[in-house]
Order: structure tokens, then C-alpha cells, then sequence
């Protein structure tokens, strides 16, 4: 996999598409910081176990792990900015989705789509501002990346403490968030970077055994 940047040896900072990828990791850590409590209450207020609840949140984890190698594919084959945009359209639809799913068993998918698609967001996005900054501004545009990450962190558990639980207002909040944060993403989405494939390949699970443990 090679990245076929748009100007090579260009020292400016290209501002629109840095604002598309922070305005996309601010979702990621709303979604998160908001989604975690909110979807635990909500299940408990419906009467579901310690052990179920862990359960359906274990679903996360694996579904991280299971999204993170198909970030890379849909990049190549509908682009940075379209692959983007389809995984807030997707993460949008699953949280929206918790709302109206009757069944607890309906969670587990939703769960699944959710964490895939904000995974491959959280990917794109930072592969996407670590090329709109030149290297002598990269620390300091990846720390501002940090920070908004972080910042969504903390902004998601506030939310949660003034639109509560109940009724549909948490959800359509965080789904007006994600559309302004979409709109960003829209307008830079001819400066994203293009991923083309060099011949070589390499399987996920090979890094696996590559981590220190």
C-alpha cells in the first residue's frame, strides 16, 4: 500500500481537510464517551443483567478488532473522504438504531455496525490529518487531534448528565452532532488523500504476533 499524496514537498498546512479529520475524531469520542453510559442505563432501566450488560459491551472490543483491517480496502476502493462519510452515515443510523430496537438481541448487531464503523473513522481520520500537515507542523497538528479526541472523551459523559436517558433527546442530539461533523468531511472531500495498492500484501493477523506482550 503506498499513499499517493497530492503534493509532494508541499510545506503548507492544508486546513479544510485537517478541520474534516478532527471534526470526524470528535465524533468518535462523542459517540464513545456518550454511548458507553447511556446504552448501559438504558439496558438496565429495562431490567437486563450486570452479566448481559458487560456481555453486549463486550461486543465492542471485538468488533474494533474486527474493523480496524477493513479500513485500508474501503479506502482504496471508495476513497478517504466517501469511506468516511459512509462510516458516520452507518455509526449514525446504529446509535439512532438502540432507540427503537425492542429485542435485546437486536443489540448485539447494532453494537457491531456501530464500533466497525467509528473504528474505521478513528483510522481514516487520523491517516488523513497526519498528511494535511508538513512534518515540521505534524506534532503540533496531531496534538491539536489529541486534544479534540480527548475533548469529545469528556464532552460525551457531560452530555449525558444533562440529556439523561430517556425519551429520544440523547439520541438526537449526538445524531445532529454527527451531522455537522459530516459537513466538513463533504466539503474536503476533494483534498483526501488517495491510497493505491503497490502489489504487496500483508495479512492482519501477522501483527498480531508482532505486539510485546
Amino acid at each position: 500500500m503506498t499513499v499517493d499524496t497530492q503534493q509532494q514537498g508541499d510545506e503548507r498546512v492544508h486546513w479544510l481537510p485537517m478541520i474534516a479529520a478532527i471534526s470526524s475524531i470528535s465524533v468518535v469520542g462523542i459517540a464513545i464517551g456518550l454511548g458507553m453510559p447511556l446504552l448501559s442505563v438504558i439496558l438496565e432501566t429495562r431490567g437486563h443483567s450486570a452479566s448481559m450488560i458487560g456481555l453486549n459491551t463486550a461486543v465492542a472490543g471485538l468488533a474494533s478488532i474486527a474493523g480496524a483491517p477493513l479500513a485500508t480496502p474501503l479506502a482504496m476502493r471508495l476513497g478517504v473522504a466517501w469511506t468516511m462519510l459512509l462510516m458516520i452515515a452507518a455509526g449514525a443510523l446504529a446509535f439512532v438504531g438502540f432507540h427503537f430496537a425492542p429485542a435485546f438481541w437486536m443489540w448485539f448487531p447494532l453494537r457491531v455496525a456501530l464500533h466497525i464503523s467509528l473504528t474505521v473513522l478513528f483510522i481514516l481520520s487520523e491517516f488523513w490529518i497526519s498528511t494535511s500537515a508538513p512534518p515540521h507542523r505534524r506534532g503540533l497538528v496531531l496534538g491539536i487531534y489529541a486534544t479534540v479526541l480527548s475533548l469529545g472523551f469528556a464532552a460525551g459523559p457531560w452530555l449525558f448528565a444533562h440529556l439523561g436517558s430517556s425519551g429520544f433527546l440523547p439520541f438526537g442530539v449526538t445524531i445532529a452532532l454527527v451531522t455537522l461533523a459530516a459537513i466538513p468531511v463533504l466539503a474536503a472531500r476533494n483534498e483526501s488523500p488517495a491510497i493505491i495498492a503497490d502489489g504487496e500484501t500483508s495479512h492482519f493477523l501477522r501483527y498480531i504476533w508482532m505486539v510485546p506482550t
